[in-house]
């Protein structure tokens, strides 16, 4: 059985189902307790886990995010939600420095099965300051796991995953998704991390996306097809792992790749990606793999520029036509 549900439920869900089977598991960050959360991602959960399980913090990114790595190398299960991700970087020696290189540093001795999720990228009119797009920033980082969601289905699935896992797992969700409904089974159910899926088939073309840029692939290559043109649309759901078999099986195929990516251009996600594409697809490929972005510009306040700073569907069909047509 499913039904539709808010991807902000979905994540309640997810984070609620894991409470109730592992009294380890809580959650922590600010405003998650009293006011339900900021963007009442959490609206409930501390009626039914009470205030030694859903932990209202203060305004100290540092501080509750390295206590949320003692708690885990004590044996329990955090999730830390950062309001934004944007918020994340006062934190960085927290979650760069120490959670992911635990497990190494103590020879095996300290696993730290950690969540940190939270919003990321532009939430609409946040200024560049609170636009941070922060995979880019933190993929590289080996000891870490990262995820990013694109719809309910997958925010939960995912979620459940992450929180299961014996690693510091970056949960990246999207202000601009929450209130997006999508279908979602009634029963339990996991999504491996390290595995992409195909969101729409075409011989034409493979997109690659992550996260909420893969609305605007799906978009793209709808008004493709009414060119003629149809393409793969590849949600990667998670960068590390990246499955890159999933995305080179569909680049063997289409013989064309547009990699589409919310972070800025140089040294990205996309930029990884489309490296990994040419190792893996040199004698697929008809033409080089573009990359479409953000601008490398920082995020500007008005609405006009901050949706064309950001990746389109138009940029995107201009991407797929000039890398096949060229071909």
């Amino acid at each position: 059985m499913t039904r539709t549900i808010e991807y902000r439920d979905a994540l309640r869900e997810a984070m609620s189902e894991e409470m109730r089977r592992d009294q380890r598991v809580f959650l922590m960050g600010e405003e998650v307790a009293e006011y339900q959360g900021a963007y009442k991602v959490s609206r409930g959960m501390l009626d039914e886990f009470g205030p030694h399980r859903v932990i209202d913090t203060p305004i100290s990114e540092t501080g509750f995010a390295g206590l949320g790595i003692g708690a885990a190398m004590s044996g329990l299960r955090p999730i830390i939600e950062f309001m934004s991700w944007s918020f994340s970087l006062v934190a960085a020696d927290q979650i760069l420095n120490n959670a992911p290189k635990m497990l190494y540093m103590s020879g095996g001795q300290f696993p730290i099965p950690i969540v940190f999720r939270g919003n990321n990228g532009a939430g609409g009119q946040l200024g560049s300051t609170h636009s941070w797009c922060v995979e880019s920033l933190y993929a590289g980082v080996p000891g870490l796991k990262m995820a990013i969601p694109f719809d309910a289905y997958d925010a939960k699935g995912l979620l459940k995953t992450a929180i299961r896992d014996d690693n510091p797992v970056f949960f990246l969700e999207s202000e601009r998704l929450l209130g997006i409904k999508g279908e979602v089974p009634e029963e339990e159910y996991l999504i491996p991390l390290g595995q992409a899926t195909l969101r729409r088939r075409g011989d034409d073309c493979t997109i690659v996306g992550f996260g909420r840029p893969l609305y605007f692939c799906l978009e793209a290559a709808e008004a493709l097809a009414r060119e003629g043109i149809e393409c793969d649309v590849v949600d990667g759901r998670t960068i590390r792992p990246l499955d890159i078999d999933s995305i080179a099986e569909s680049v063997r195929r289409t013989n064309y790749c547009v990699v589409v990516d919310q972070s800025w251009p140089f040294a990205s996600i996309g930029a990884e990606v489309a490296a990994q594409v040419h190792e893996h697809c040199f004698d697929d490929l008809d033409n080089h793999v573009i990359r479409v972005h953000s601008d490398d510009v920082p995020a500007p306040y008005a609405y006009n520029l901050e949706q064309e700073m950001l990746p389109n569907a138009r940029k995107i069909v201009e991407a797929v036509r000039a890398v096949t047509y060229a071909g």
